[in-house]
């Protein structure tokens, strides 16, 4: 097979991956406290990703100071951050909502750089923005107008959700900020390690030995771990190699498309036409802001 065919399977693959998350977190909010959840994940996968490491000859960065404080920064916002608010918001918002919102992550990485570093917006990517605010207002304003959480969603389960991925933007952020680049492989285990150690102590506080045993959280959380964080993360890398990174960028279109599908399917949520709405207005953010990129880098070069 081609091997910019196999780039797209790999990449279009974890990126299903992620769309589950949001699918997954509902029945791991539904049984364990979201630290505890958080907690039981990193344990899973950080041995995983120290095996995979060992396998392939990589060895443990060597960081300054300054680079160990924002390496411990991104595991409390984009690893413990973004999977504690998911999983908060999973209580409350409909899955099909939150995968909306999460698909909006390349636009809002775009206005948080904005904020932080000043960065000048081209005009596709100010479109893209426009576009991912308004499929979140499709979602949000419908779940708010009175609409019960057990009846699809409610506005604070997807703010929730939406800090969540203002959490990612947060960790893609801090990851440019690095002086000394790490290697996708070893970050991914520095973020699952230090991510560990930072919510280890607020899940004991949540004393989850207490509460009965909900298999369905729990394998819900062995998924989480395997799936999209360690079989994600090495389909993401050996799909990203095999294409470019415009075409990569394109293939996060499939977060919420397969989170509103697995939704359907899964829960037999109903999916309506602001949630269609919603969905379609994120996926021609991720094509603006993926193409804008890309021109951008072309008349740069």
């Amino acid at each position: 097979m081609n091997s910019r065919y196999v780039g797209y399977i790999c990449c279009a693959l974890a990126m299903l991956g992620v769309g589950s998350t949001v699918v997954i977190s509902k029945s791991i909010a539904a049984g364990l406290p979201p630290f505890s959840a958080t907690a039981l994940r990193f344990a899973i996968a950080f041995p995983l990703f120290v095996l995979v490491m060992r396998w392939r000859g990589v060895r443990w960065p060597r960081l300054e100071r300054r680079d160990a404080a924002l390496v411990i920064a991104q595991a409390a916002a984009g690893s413990v951050g973004y999977t504690v608010l998911l999983i908060s918001g999973m209580k409350l918002a409909s899955a099909g909502d939150a995968g909306v919102i999460a698909g909006t992550l390349p636009a809002v990485s775009a206005v948080v750089a904005m904020l932080a570093l000043r960065e000048r917006p081209s005009p596709a990517l100010l479109g893209a923005i426009v576009l991912a605010t308004a499929g979140v207002l499709a979602c949000t304003v419908r779940s708010g107008a009175g609409v019960a959480p057990h009846e699809g969603g409610s506005l604070p389960g997807n703010l929730l959700v939406f800090a969540a991925v203002v959490c990612e933007a947060l960790f893609i952020l801090l990851n440019r900020k690095l002086r000394t680049p790490v290697a996708p492989l070893p970050l991914s285990a520095l973020m699952c390690g230090i991510g560990f150690a930072v919510c280890i102590v607020p899940a004991c506080f949540e004393k989850p030995w207490t509460l009965p045993l909900d298999p369905a959280a729990l394998t819900g959380v062995i998924y989480y771990a395997l799936v999209p964080t360690v079989a994600g993360f090495v389909l993401w890398y050996e799909g990203a190699a095999r294409v470019s990174g415009a075409e990569a960028g394109l293939m996060t279109a499939l977060v919420p498309v397969s989170a509103l599908a697995l939704a359907a399917l899964l829960l037999r949520e109903p999916v309506s036409a602001a949630q269609l709405m919603g969905v379609a207005c994120v996926l021609g953010a991720v094509m603006l802001a993926t193409f804008g990129q890309a021109l951008g880098a072309r008349r740069a070069a």
